[in-house]
């Protein structure tokens, strides 16, 4: 394989998305060497900007890193899809077009002339690819879904998460999104490969609220048998004592998670309680469950007589699996991440050299490589319509009557 910059180099994709779930698929077709082309608005994509920056002195070179993780190494093209010639600049790109990616409402398709039958018609070899909030079919087909709505509150996800009693939690931006995007992803690779044998493109489709279900698959598995919604647990009414979450000293976090009986006297003695393992209210798995409010709160006890350095050792030898709860600083800076290489560098024209995520994934001779920092909106217009065939003049009118924006 020697000489392949990525296994989809031949690939072009046609970006009609915004936001997260979307263009996170595509740049991660990018980073396996797709041509992808984000079409984007005259002001370009809302998510621009949106997103916690960096805490930086004062007159330090800024850029957008939470855009550039889902938009690296694309080609920006600024239309006013409103305006029919505008519309019909983006289906002149998906003729030419291997995939297009979409998260538009299919009401605003179909006005646009952009639907999967107005585009496959004139190129039965594309694959068009949709994530909505709720699908296409129901009648929520053009319900505007956020992650927060749709994957995380409609997903049941919120519902299931939380101490008992308190109100639902909130989530980081971008978490339903990004797992919502590896969906999209494994749909367009497989149609890829069936195009391979057939010659023919498809529709692929996931939806934010699929993915949450998929995502919480153990728990929805049962509730389709028996419509049951499970208590909620909070950390002292957790299984297992050994399965929940303890302060330590500095106040650093440590969760466990071990079931195996055989384990309850080593955890104890290691942690310095070897007394608790024939204590009689806690001989069985069944015992500590019924007493855990107790247990726990004598392990909090323990746990808070130390640093969190000094339990490295202790756990190790207990032979229960624990982590800590980690930090943001903590996880970039974590060895394990270092060694499989979950961070990338890109190089920026106006911030330099920065670290961004890499790929959550590797293949070995073919490796996923971040290929260049996120576009300006429209840096691409120019270049992308004159490689379509489109002519100058046309171009140039286009540009004049607002209907093209960018370089």
């Amino acid at each position: 394989m020697d000489g392949i910059a990525g296994v989809l180099d031949d690939i072009t994709v046609v970006e009609l998305a915004n936001w997260v779930a979307g263009p996170s698929a595509t740049a991660l077709m990018a980073d396996m060497g797709a041509t992808v082309i984000k079409v984007e608005p005259l002001g370009g994509d809302g998510m621009r900007g949106k997103l916690r920056q960096p805490n930086r002195p004062e007159g330090e070179p800024r850029t957008d890193y939470p855009f550039h993780l889902s938009n690296r190494g694309k080609q920006s093209v600024a239309v006013d899809l409103a305006d029919p010639r505008g519309s019909d600049i983006v289906r002149t790109l998906a003729e030419q077009a291997d995939v297009l990616v979409t998260n538009l409402l299919p009401g605003r398709l179909a006005r646009f002339g952009l639907s999967a039958a107005d585009l496959r018609t004139a190129n039965p070899r594309l694959i068009y690819a949709l994530v909505t909030g709720f699908g296409t079919d129901g009648e929520d087909a053009d319900r505007i879904g956020f992650d927060l709505t749709a994957f995380f509150a409609r997903g049941a996800i919120m519902g299931l998460i939380g101490e008992p009693d308190a109100p639902p939690p909130s989530f980081r931006p971008g978490q339903g999104d990004h797992p919502t995007g590896l969906a999209l992803l494994s749909a367009v690779l497989a149609a890829l490969r069936v195009r391979d044998r057939t010659g023919e493109g498809q529709v692929v489709e996931t939806a934010l609220l699929r993915s949450a279900a998929w995502s919480i698959g153990c728990d929805v598995s049962v509730a389709l048998i028996d419509r049951h919604q499970p208590s909620k647990r909070g950390r002292k009414q957790a299984i297992s004592p050994l399965n929940t979450q303890y302060r330590c000293g500095d106040g650093a976090w440590i969760n466990l998670s071990a079931q195996d009986q055989r384990l309850w006297p080593r955890f104890c003695e290691a942690v310095g309680r070897p007394d608790l393992a024939d204590d009689p209210r806690f001989a069985t798995p069944v015992d500590r469950f019924k007493n855990g409010e107790e247990i726990v709160g004598i392990f909090d006890e323990v746990f808070a007589s130390r640093p969190f350095e000094e339990w490295v050792g202790p756990l190790d030898a207990s032979g229960v699996v624990w982590a800590k709860v980690a930090t943001l600083p903590d996880l970039v800076d974590d060895p394990a991440a270092r060694a499989m290489g979950m961070f990338a560098e890109v190089d920026h024209p106006d911030v330099g050299t920065f670290e961004t995520l890499a790929a959550p994934f590797t293949l070995r001779s073919t490796p996923p490589a971040v290929r260049g920092p996120a576009p300006d909106v429209g840096q691409h217009t120019r270049e992308v319509l004159t490689r379509a065939g489109v002519a100058k003049d046309r171009i140039d009118d286009l540009f004049a009557a607002g209907v093209l924006g960018g370089a």
